[in-house]
């Protein structure tokens, strides 16, 4: 399938509430059956009912299955009139397999809330980019909902439910930290940052111009992370964003008594840009709380010398059985 040549109109999915069904893929990497279940059980818990397909279970290498399978459970998820939102198992690899396979029509008439981080990150900006869909960098299945305190639950519910106005600060979490003060808007977007500098160069690849930047990633060391933010910048991609927000990067060190921080390595490359740039945002690969980002809306971005906000200027979602 040929990229898109220019930005479809947003389309928003509808709100998610308690008792809906939830469809749950495996786009990616194959998974653990025990995390898979405690992932189910806590969706349940939150009165989420979640289907899935028998064939999740099927491997192939490192993968949850061929690439045509994932593709198309895929879209069987965003057919199904009674699924209100689907939730991917995990990243690892795999899921730009699915770029060239998805047909776009059947999301475009189907729209669903889709969440996932990690490797799914192609899949959140290319289903943005290319049909237009609001899409959803939040917890999966066997990495977050698994697991105690995996959720950040007041994120979730404002994003998946539609909360007209709202916001992540400082105060609320931990470890999001100002780098560089200023004030932007923008339309939110990004993911994982070596994921979308995997997109470059292909017809896939990630559009940044214009948009409040958020950028995460895990177990990258420093020179890797500086590495990917120049290639980034000779690319262009950091020459129109409107402001930077960096996530946990967990575990982004080159040793446990390395001279310097990550901090400073990532300020060197981005502080002549211009822009507002903030740190230790929890979403993606987190220690703790993930929380729930709609790519694709608009939000303002504001640093101080002690605090940051992250205000989200609109409704992540449509009103329930409206796309807009």
């Amino acid at each position: 399938m040929k990229a898109a040549s220019k930005t479809p109109p947003l389309l928003k999915p509808p709100g998610l509430r308690p008792g809906d069904r939830v469809g749950i893929v495996a786009p990616a990497s194959y998974f653990k059956r025990e995390l898979f279940e405690k992932g189910l059980a806590a969706l349940r818990r939150m009165e989420y009912e979640p289907v899935f397909l028998d064939t999740i279970f099927d491997r192939d290498l490192y993968f949850a299955g061929a690439a045509v399978r994932r593709a198309r459970e895929l879209e069987d998820m965003f057919s199904r009139d009674e699924v209100r939102a689907i939730l991917c198992v995990r990243g690892g690899y795999g899921a730009n397999y699915l770029l060239p396979h998805i047909d776009l029509d059947i999301v475009r008439k189907h729209p669903k809330i889709f969440v996932g981080y990690s490797d799914v990150t192609c899949l959140l900006t290319w289903l943005q980019d290319a049909a237009g869909l609001v899409t959803f960098h939040g917890p999966m299945i066997t990495g977050d909902f698994a697991r105690e305190h995996g959720i950040n639950e007041m994120a979730w519910a404002a994003a998946t439910a539609g909360n007209p106005a709202w916001e992540l600060a400082s105060h609320q979490v931990f470890g999001l930290n100002p780098m560089i003060p200023g004030r932007a808007e923008g339309v939110l977007y990004g993911g994982c940052l070596s994921i979308i500098v995997a997109s470059l160069g292909t017809p896939y690849e990630a559009k940044t111009e214009g948009k409040l930047l958020f950028l995460e990633d895990v177990g990258a060391k420093p020179y890797q992370i500086d590495r990917m933010l120049v290639q980034m910048k000779y690319a262009g991609k950091l020459r129109d964003v409107r402001g930077i927000i960096f996530g946990e990067m967990m575990d982004c060190v080159q040793s446990p008594d390395q001279p310097y921080t990550l901090q400073e390595v990532v300020q060197r490359i981005v502080g002549d840009l211009g822009v507002p740039v903030a740190y230790g945002l929890r979403s993606g690969h987190v220690s703790r709380e993930n929380a729930t980002l709609p790519f694709g809306v608009k939000a303002a971005l504001l640093v101080t010398a002690e605090t940051v906000r992250v205000e989200f200027l609109e409704s992540a979602v449509a009103a329930r059985g409206i796309a807009l």
